[in-house]
């Protein structure tokens, strides 16, 4: 199975998609199905978890970025391949491309985080960073492909990447043929035409729905303009949907199979991203995040059985302290505070017994006492509290402003 640049929007079938199947076999693992009580409870259905967070390099883009070099002809094999990414499609294509004996050039951008340039560079490619955002690495990424001759492997927007990724929902139907509902994050929206294609063929009553971050949403205005449309300066955490523009390839399947495209907040990320790990064990990126957060934003509008596909799990250590963190805020289990005390012996001590009282566990406790703002005896307190959810943060409040303490922030 293969394209040329002539016939890069041929439609991509069924067909197609079992072919990618049959050729990543032995290549990509057929990953887990695990079932979430605590969603099923939650949505009133059952809700099962496709955990391509625990494929090949940590996401689906193995798939995909295979079965696009493995249909290259022999010349174009032997001028090598380049990608650009920030992480999880760099780090499909050095595998696939190691697998296959092809030559592998990744241009990642210099804010890249460590442990995703170090896992591509052993994988297999020869690592370039360059420029500040994905932008600039894609455009220098092209211009390597214009001077070297060396195949440009685009994350999402040609039919072979589809085919690959589509195999992801034939998994989903053998592992859960029941399924009324498929929930999918969207960035470019490789990984979401290609799972329609392959549901809508055979199950054309199962519901396919995609997810996008509220703050990178280029596919909502797009399907209303009829065609892809740029959003400016997306904003998200979760870098793996971070993509300013649909694919041109899928965006007409997404458009004609995907039955609706939803969006979710930072906030909801953040939770699910969290349920996920202290609920189901299982250490996702915010972009794989994404379906389990549309069921926390709106439990009640699938029907069920639902799958959400955990599309990845690279996730960076800091990124992952900082969202969990956010998680917790959100759902009322951290909270900030700052008051002003009275600077004497044992003032912090007799603030703390306050809290004490309340059950909040201190995290980190910052003392000023040098700021101009403050009076001659006066102090500020910055304390950070894990909490039990939001009332107990009521709790808390109450509690401080009782023992005579002024909350200011």
């Amino acid at each position: 199975m293969s394209y040329s640049t002539a016939d890069s929007f041929r439609p991509v079938t069924l067909d197609d998609v079992r072919g990618a199947q049959k050729m990543l076999s032995g290549v990509a693992r057929v990953t887990a199905m695990e079932g979430s009580r605590h969603l099923s409870q939650m949505v009133g259905a059952p809700v099962h978890l496709k955990c391509e967070n625990l494929q090949r390099t940590g996401s689906f883009k193995l798939r995909g970025a295979y079965v696009r070099i493995a249909g290259l002809l022999p010349e174009e094999r032997a001028a090598g391949v380049v990608a650009a990414s920030a992480g999880n499609h760099a780090q499909g294509v050095a595998l696939a491309s190691s697998l296959l004996g092809v030559r592998s050039t990744v241009f990642m951008p210099k804010g890249a985080p460590l442990p995703k340039v170090s896992a591509t560079r052993d994988y297999g490619a020869e690592v370039r960073l360059h420029g500040q955002v994905v932008d600039e690495t894609l455009a220098a990424a092209q211009e390597y492909a214009a001077e070297t001759g060396a195949v440009f492997i685009h994350p999402f927007d040609h039919p072979d990447i589809i085919a690959g990724q589509g195999t992801v929902g034939l998994e989903i139907l053998e592992q859960c043929p029941e399924a009324r509902t498929v929930l999918v994050g969207i960035g470019g929206g490789g990984l979401a035409a290609g799972i329609a294609v392959a549901v809508k063929a055979l199950r054309p009553e199962v519901r396919v729905v995609g997810v996008q971050a509220a703050g990178a949403a280029a596919y909502p205005p797009s399907l209303a303009a009829g065609r892809p449309v740029s959003v400016e300066n997306p904003a998200t955490m979760a870098d793996g949907i971070k993509v300013g523009r649909p694919g041109d390839v899928p965006f007409r399947i997404v458009g004609e199979l995907v039955d609706e495209v939803r969006t979710v907040s930072e906030d909801e990320l953040s939770a699910a991203l969290l349920l996920c790990l202290e609920r189901a064990k299982l250490v996702v990126e915010p972009a794989g995040a994404s379906p389990v957060a549309a069921l926390l934003s709106d439990p009640g509008a699938f029907e069920g059985p639902v799958v959400a596909v955990l599309s990845g799990g690279n996730v960076d250590p800091v990124l992952m302290e900082r969202v969990l963190r956010h998680g917790m805020a959100a759902q009322g289990r951290y909270l900030a505070v700052r008051l002003r005390l009275t600077d004497r012996p044992g003032a912090l001590a007799t603030l703390l017994g306050v809290l004490s009282v309340v059950d909040a566990n201190v995290l980190d406790v910052s003392h000023v006492r040098t700021d101009p703002r403050l009076g001659l005896t006066e102090a500020e307190v910055e304390l950070h509290l894990e909490t039990k959810g939001p009332a107990h943060c009521v709790e808390v409040g109450q509690a401080l402003r009782e023992a005579g303490y002024t909350v200011i922030g």
